[in-house]
Order: C-alpha cells, then sequence, then structure tokens
C-alpha cells in the first residue's frame, strides 16, 4: 500500500475520532448486508426515492473505476480491500443526516476479505477497531439472505454456490 494512501486513510480515522468527540449529535446509521444479489441495493434505492440517505455499495464502485482503469478483476489484487475500506470512510465522513443506511460496511469488507483469503490488512482492522470503539454503527444490521438464485453484473461475477458460501461468512 502506497504511504500516501495510508497516510489519506490514517488521517481521515483521527479525523472521524475528532468529530467524534466533538459532535454531541448521535448518527443512526444502519447496515444493510447479506448475500450477493440479495436485493440489498434495490431497497437501498427505494429509501433514496423516499429521501432517506443512503451511502451506497464501495465495492461496485471500485470495480467500476477499476475497469474502467483497465483493471477487469480488480478483486485479484491485495490492494482491492483497502480501496473498499478508504472509499467506505470517505462516504461515512461525508454523510451528514441524522439517519443514514449503508449498502455494506466495513464489517461486509472484512467478511469480503475472508471470503478471497486475503489477509486482514492494518487499514481494515483499523477500521474495524475504529467503528467498534467509536460505535460508529447501529447493533441491528438488516441481512438480506439468498433470494435462490442469482443475477450477475458488470461487478458482481459469482456463482449461486459461491454466494452461499459467502452469505455463510456473514452469518459466521
Amino acid at each position: 500500500m502506497g504511504s500516501s494512501i495510508q497516510s489519506f486513510f490514517l488521517a481521515s480515522a483521527k479525523r472521524l475520532k475528532t468529530l467524534h468527540m466533538t459532535n454531541t449529535k448521535q448518527f443512526k446509521r444502519f447496515i444493510l448486508t447479506g448475500t450477493p444479489g440479495s436485493a440489498k441495493t434495490s431497497v437501498i434505492q427505494e429509501l433514496y426515492k423516499h429521501k432517506h440517505t443512503v451511502i451506497l455499495e464501495a465495492a461496485t464502485d471500485v470495480i467500476a473505476i477499476e475497469q474502467v482503469n483497465g483493471n477487469e478483476s480488480p478483486w485479484e489484487k491485495l490492494n482491492f480491500i483497502d480501496k473498499i475500506i478508504l472509499m467506505q470512510n470517505e462516504r461515512q465522513i461525508n454523510a451528514v443526516r441524522d439517519l443514514q443506511f449503508y449498502d455494506r460496511s466495513p464489517f461486509c469488507t472484512y467478511a469480503l476479505a475472508l471470503y478471497l483469503s486475503y489477509p486482514i490488512s492494518p487499514m481494515l482492522s483499523l477500521e474495524i477497531d475504529r467503528c467498534l470503539q467509536n460505535i460508529v454503527y447501529q447493533n441491528q444490521v438488516f441481512f438480506f439472505e439468498n433470494l435462490g438464485f442469482i443475477k450477475n453484473t458488470y461487478a458482481r461475477k459469482i456463482s449461486y454456490d459461491e454466494a452461499l458460501k459467502f452469505e455463510q461468512i456473514h452469518i459466521d
């Protein structure tokens, strides 16, 4: 990982900690997570239509950005997880309304790292610790189970059996 990326993340984490300690306003941040292709994003889109603050899934956007830049399989590189964490962190910092709905979270990124058999990076570990210590998200999580099938997209290239394995990592 480049030192500039790590410096940015550490500065962002420090800023978040400062904001958390100085801001008496309590945000309600809810995570939507679960099996790939289980309609999480569809629910997020409906929440958005009803004027709720939604934070879109970072992994899909990281994949799209990487593919535009010529990397057809960004999930095959170890820095994929850290890029997701950076984007999630930035989006969380910039979300300002009291009630927020997240299409996945750093905890989901942790599950993704396990699924991909990647080591847990220092950046991911730091972000998980920050989220737990600062109670960044609500304890109640909206978990979406598999629908019995999966529809692949440009970013989602996973079989139904693999989606079930990923679902089980979340459950465990």
